[in-house]
């Protein structure tokens, strides 16, 4: 008579950064560790696993898969799978470590190689794109030059020299007329909206995006500040729904939504900068975090310098434009709110070092900042093209659709596929291929649905060489 199989039960609330299968997989071994599934016991099948759980078939096997590759359980044919009988050295080892794991796992660890073959939804930048020779020229050119004022303390909005650089490119390429007195530098745009809550007041309620950078909502969340989902339609956000929820400030991205790629058009920016108008405590936070490598046509004009109101709060970073871990992101205030910040919040020291300060006021000074964006765009807009001739041949050209390829390191990919989103995500990640689907993005579950099966396809740190082999696992994915 076989003997019974223990059904096994986890909580799928709280799985962090991971997808189903490694939850699953962590769970199943951290069990096996502790001893809570024996030696030489049988586990559930696929499919009663997957029905316990309510899970696809495909999670359960891709973990079960996992836990045989590193030899924590076998199969056996027409049978089913087993735990091992792991040696005791190996037990006792792992079993120390076993609760220190099961706090690790739940935290959203970064840094380190990345282990995909192609990862979709990484924004790191290759080492090739990083102007590294004349970046290292400019800083010995800087600790030779600059060793006194390297010494003393910058202003709560930062070096004068780089507001003043950063000004002066604005005006020649933005065509946007600010004082260096009006731009407040700072370590990553996610502090400076730190900054602005605290600034505008956290009894304002706040926008955010629906679909969405999802860091948005939880900066509003960890400062106490209110906010409400706002829909975003194919020209941009409706005023009416503004009006409807009473938004006092929105935050969007004009020039190039994340992550559908789309660009409002200029009816729907003076309609924005009429409803900011209405009541004193509205303004809009314009977040141009890519607006530079718009790589067909010229970039679009920013709302900051069609805005006669002073009501458009203007924000952009270098982690794009340079590369993701240069954190040097800017903010430029209208007048009045410059004013306040100084008023209220000049405590704050500038978090960004007086070295990378000085370091790229003359990398931009030099004429090098212009004629690395030129190279950038060139060399983003040939690694889109190389990728997009690989999936646009072949039988994966009747399978995919591509979106909103013309801006920014990102476009849209749709497959036409019988599986479902959770599937197909698995089957890539089983292939070492790391894909985002747009429908992560949104709020609502009814969205979801209508935009499964399309992804966010980030480019910037994928192999080109590799995309032969990821177009042929989407051409074969069943």
């Amino acid at each position: 008579m076989e003997k019974k199989v223990n059904m096994l039960t986890y909580n799928f609330e709280n799985i962090g950064s991971d997808t189903l299968y490694e939850y699953l997989y962590k769970c199943i071994k951290n069990d096996i560790i502790q001893g809570k599934i024996k030696s030489g016991e049988k586990l559930p099948s696929k499919r009663a696993l997957a029905k316990n759980l309510a899970i696809s078939v495909i999670t359960v096997e891709n973990a079960y898969g996992q836990l045989a590759a590193e030899g924590y359980i076998y199969s056996v044919p027409k049978s089913g799978f087993y735990v091992a009988d792991l040696r005791d050295d190996r037990m006792k080892s792992e079993s120390g470590l076993s609760e220190n794991r099961i706090y690790s796992n739940k935290l959203n660890l970064t840094g380190g190689k990345n282990a995909y073959i192609a990862d979709f939804t990484s924004n790191q930048t290759e080492q090739s794109a990083f102007p590294f020779s004349i970046w290292t020229k400019t800083m010995r050119a800087v600790m030779n030059d600059y060793q006194t004022e390297l010494m003393l303390n910058p202003p709560c909005g930062g070096v004068m020299e780089l507001r003043q650089s950063i000004a002066d490119y604005l005006k020649a390429f933005r065509n946007m007329t600010v004082r260096p007195e009006q731009i407040i530098i700072g370590a990553g745009t996610e502090y400076l909206s730190s900054l602005l809550i605290q600034l505008l007041g956290k009894e304002l309620k706040y926008s955010v995006e629906n679909p969405g950078y999802h860091k948005i909502a939880k900066i509003y969340r960890s400062m106490g500040a209110c906010y409400e989902y706002i829909e975003i339609e194919e020209d941009g956000p409706k005023v009416e729904e503004l009006e409807e929820k009473e938004i006092n400030v929105i935050h969007c991205s004009p020039s190039h939504h994340y992550p559908t790629g789309r660009v409002m058009p200029i009816s729907k920016r003076y309609e924005l900068l009429g409803w900011v108008t209405k009541t004193k405590d509205r303004y809009i936070i314009e977040d141009e975090y890519d607006s530079e490598l718009r790589l067909n046509g010229k970039p679009i004009p920013s709302l900051q310098s069609i805005d006669v109101s002073g009501k458009v709060i203007y924000m952009n970073t270098f982690s794009k434009t340079l590369c993701s871990t240069v954190r040097i992101s800017y903010m430029v205030l209208p007048d009045e709110l410059a004013e306040r910040f100084y008023r209220e919040l000049s405590f704050y020291s500038c978090t960004v070092s007086n070295f990378e300060q000085y370091t790229l006021a003359q990398f931009m000074n030099s004429g090098a900042f212009e004629k690395h964006i030129n190279r950038l765009r060139n060399y983003y807009q040939q690694k889109r093209d190389r990728i997009l001739e690989a999936f646009l041949q072949g039988a994966l050209k009747t399978k995919i659709k591509i979106l909103e390829e013309d801006a920014g390191v990102h476009f849209l990919m749709k497959v036409d596929t019988n599986l479902s989103e959770e599937e197909f995500l698995d089957k890539m990640k089983s292939k070492g291929i790391k894909l985002a689907a747009l429908s992560s993005y949104y709020h609502s579950s009814e969205k979801k649905k209508k935009y499964e099966n399309i992804y966010v396809m980030n480019y910037s740190f994928v192999d080109c060489e590799k995309m032969e082999y990821v177009a042929k696992m989407i051409t074969h994915v069943e």
